[in-house]
């Protein structure tokens, strides 16, 4: 039997709608209203687009399935889709309650009833899928494909796509927080005598050469194939998997760019560094096909600390704050904070992951 890894995932999904509602944490205050008025407005509200019935139907559908799949496959079959359903429904009307004291955010009934749709649907559809089998083909494929302790392993995959949706400084460049967490802290400790304390740069940051970002690109793209490399057993299945990272990090990072700068500049970003850093992952992937599962960890915990050492001694460009400043004013302000954390955040998980995963005794030689 393994251990599903709907339950990690529902968890995290529902940290990011908490992100995705919530965001920007600030501007905080009683408004005088009570916070349950808006379950009492007429429906529909004055003011509704389509993008906002679309994204909170489909919002909530991924943790209502996620959901429904945990509680099937850990064996509570009765009720699962109901007792999932109220799980979204809940989660949701807390955010709206929580929106009445942000001046940025407007809570809603359509909200509510949408979400608490589509968690429904999502729900549904994990029953539907366990009653024709399909989950359990899934387990089979997982059972064949991968090592039973994977769990991990297949959580961080199932997020890399949606890490790189945020645009990034460097292509495939997660994990570029330095500049950033620098800055914070200074803006904190400012007026403060513990801004003596911060230590100065003895250089400045210094943009990426094009024999950089090639190595960048390749280490970021050959991180991913390694992590399967971690679990899968077959050396088929290794190459297999390893194609499909590339082809899915190249269109994601196309829909990115599309979303960030429009559709006609959607392979901008594919110059002549990137372009050589793609195929040199791919090159470096066949290489490691046959290395076994441990020293695929520790090439991997290699690749892992090199390519954010890389990343973190290069400046974000001017360009890509314009990027940012797109995100942050448009129609992605919802999306905006929770896909930047992924960005940031998956490596350094990732990371960790690794270090727990080579340090102990593997029990499935």
């Amino acid at each position: 039997m393994h251990k599903t890894s709907a339950w990690p995932l529902a968890a995290i999904y529902a940290v990011l709608i908490v992100f995705a509602s919530l965001f920007p944490f600030s501007g905080w205050r009683a408004q005088g209203l009570e916070p349950w008025m808006f379950l009492a407005a007429p429906l529909p509200p004055p003011y509704w687009t389509g993008f906002d019935v679309t994204s909170n139907l489909i919002g909530y559908a991924p943790l209502g399935f996620l959901l429904a799949l945990a509680l099937l496959r850990t064996g509570w079959t009765r009720g699962a889709v109901w007792w999932a359903a109220l799980a979204g429904s809940l989660l949701s009307l807390a955010m709206e309650f929580l929106q009445i004291y942000l001046p940025r955010r407007v809570p809603s009934n359509l909200d509510l009833v949408l979400n608490a749709a589509g968690t429904w649907l999502g729900a549904l559809l994990a029953a539907l899928l366990e009653r024709w089998g399909a989950i359990d083909r899934w387990s089979l494929f997982r059972g064949r494909w991968f090592v039973p302790d994977a769990r991990g392993a297949l959580v961080l995959m199932a997020l890399w796509p949606a890490a790189l949706l945020f645009p990034a400084a460097v292509p495939f460049g997660l994990g570029q927080v330095l500049e950033r967490l620098e800055a914070a802290i200074e803006q904190a400790l400012e007026d403060t005598p513990f801004i003596d304390w911060m230590p100065m740069r003895e250089t400045v940051l210094e943009p990426l050469s094009p024999g950089g970002e090639v190595l960048c690109v390749m280490l970021g793209l050959l991180v991913p194939s390694l992590l399967g490399y971690c679990v899968i057993r077959h050396v088929g299945r290794r190459a297999v998997f390893a194609t499909g990272v590339l082809v899915i990090g190249v269109a994601v990072t196309a829909l990115s760019a599309a979303l960030s700068w429009g559709p006609a500049h959607a392979w901008g970003w594919l110059d002549e560094p990137v372009r050589v850093g793609v195929w040199a992952a791919a090159g470096m992937a066949v290489l490691l096909l046959m290395l076994p599962r441990r020293a695929s960890a520790a090439v991997l915990l290699v690749a892992l600390v090199w390519h954010l050492a890389l990343l973190n001694q290069a400046p974000t460009n001017v360009y890509f704050a314009q990027t940012l400043m797109q995100w942050e004013q448009g129609r992605f302000i919802r999306f905006y904070g929770l896909g930047q954390w992924l960005g940031w955040l998956w490596p350094y998980v990732a990371l960790l992951y690794v270090l727990v995963r080579v340090s102990r005794k593997d029990a499935h030689p």
